[in-house]
């Protein structure tokens, strides 16, 4: 894997200070130009308070999520497994665990986890917690999705948990994964979606844009509008249909779609054929 240099990215779209998402703007969040420096700028806002917000908002489900994740991900002693969009190193630390759980005391072939994320202020929190743990650490690095500092076939799995739709373009960010990927490598997508039950989802929206950014911003103290794009960028994503046919498109193939806690988030599995 190539050797990268993380350092704090240039703040395109204005002073963290000021709020990235205005409610013209959350009308239509993944077609806005300056999408990524304003993704940015929100997660650079919220890092601090980012893993005390999931476990709350979620009732603790996040976890339960990576670990079905993880699973899917069918690891291997010396699978080498990409992180992407990592943010806290949540799910970096999960596949971690799982590897050193396979390989046992196996010497040859350890494999390497690595987390890469677009936000920088959100790696040194995942050290901090990888420092903690002890065991192998993940190499966390700063990277964009859609380009990412590995070579080609350099990975047996990769991953993305709640951060595909933060990508200006998903479909290319996609196309990407294949690239890195090994014949045979697996792609997992965790990601929210809406339940498909009408009174559910009803319920969950009302808690979702009505009551989750009211105290996440509290707890967070974020100006930034993170909790008010976080509800509008999932209803504004894309069908669980039209992920799977993308991932298809890009050469993917024994795809599966495994709706989670009644469907406010599915974990997608692909195949590089």
């Amino acid at each position: 894997m190539a050797t990268v240099t993380t350092k704090s990215p240039e703040n395109a779209a204005g002073d963290s200070r000021e709020a990235a998402w205005t409610e013209p703007l959350l009308t239509s969040p993944h077609t806005v130009v300056d999408k990524a420096a304003r993704v940015n700028r929100m997660f650079s806002a919220i890092a601090p308070s980012y893993d005390l917000n999931n476990r709350l908002h979620s009732m603790g489900m996040d976890q339960y999520w990576r670990s079905v994740a993880v699973k899917m991900g069918a690891v291997q002693a010396g699978d080498t497994i990409v992180d992407v969009a990592c943010g806290t190193g949540d799910l970096t630390l999960k596949f971690a665990k799982r590897l050193r759980a396979v390989r046992g005391e196996t010497k040859a072939s350890a494999g390497e986890v690595m987390g890469i994320d677009f936000t920088y202020e959100m790696l040194p929190i995942a050290r901090q917690k990888a420092e903690q743990r002890g065991g192998t650490r993940p190499r966390f690095v700063q990277g964009d999705a859609m380009g990412l500092p590995l070579a080609d076939g350099s990975a047996d799995v990769v991953s993305i948990a709640f951060g595909i739709r933060n990508v200006s373009d998903w479909g290319k960010a996609i196309e990407e994964f294949w690239r890195v990927l090994r014949p045979g490598g697996r792609l997992i997508i965790l990601e929210f979606s809406l339940p498909t039950n009408f009174l559910l989802r009803g319920f969950y929206n009302f808690y979702f844009r009505k009551v989750m950014p009211i105290t996440a911003t509290l707890i967070s103290g974020d100006r930034s509008g993170a909790y008010k794009y976080l509800p509008e960028s999932v209803n504004t994503f894309i069908s669980r249909e039209a992920m799977q046919e993308r991932m298809k498109g890009a050469g993917f193939g024994a795809i599966v779609a495994r709706p989670l806690t009644c469907g406010i988030c599915v974990c997608y599995k692909g195949v590089k054929l």
